[in-house]
């Protein structure tokens, strides 16, 4: 069992959620998050003011998967955030082990839970 975590623009979670949904990965938490990566940031100019932006609004996605979906759904993940242009502050994924899931309704434990 794996736990994936990626960071991705928000204007592309409908485009992640639709790939994810087309392999069948139907179960993910969605938050909103900020911080930034190598673009550290921009420059935004408001009412002919100049302000250094440096925390960036992205989307946080969770996934549990079982072994057997991870490759297909860090692969989903990817078309989905970088849609057409691949620049700077796609995202990033993470993929870590997951020790146990337990089903809280029926007490179920492991993969079976997921």
């Amino acid at each position: 069992m794996k736990y994936i975590v990626a960071m991705i623009r928000p204007e592309r979670l409908s485009a992640v959620k639709h790939e994810l949904q087309k392999i069948e990965v139907n179960r993910l938490t969605v938050s909103s998050a900020s911080g930034y990566g190598a673009q550290r940031g921009h420059l935004e100019i408001y009412r002919a003011m100049e302000s250094e932006v440096t925390l960036l609004e992205k989307t946080r996605l969770e996934i549990a998967v079982n072994a057997e979906f991870l490759e297909q759904t860090i692969e989903a993940i990817k078309r989905g955030a970088k849609g057409n242009d691949g620049h700077v502050g796609s995202g990033k994924i993470f993929v870590l082990p997951l020790e146990n899931v337990i089903r809280i309704r029926t007490d179920e434990s492991g993969p079976v839970a997921i």
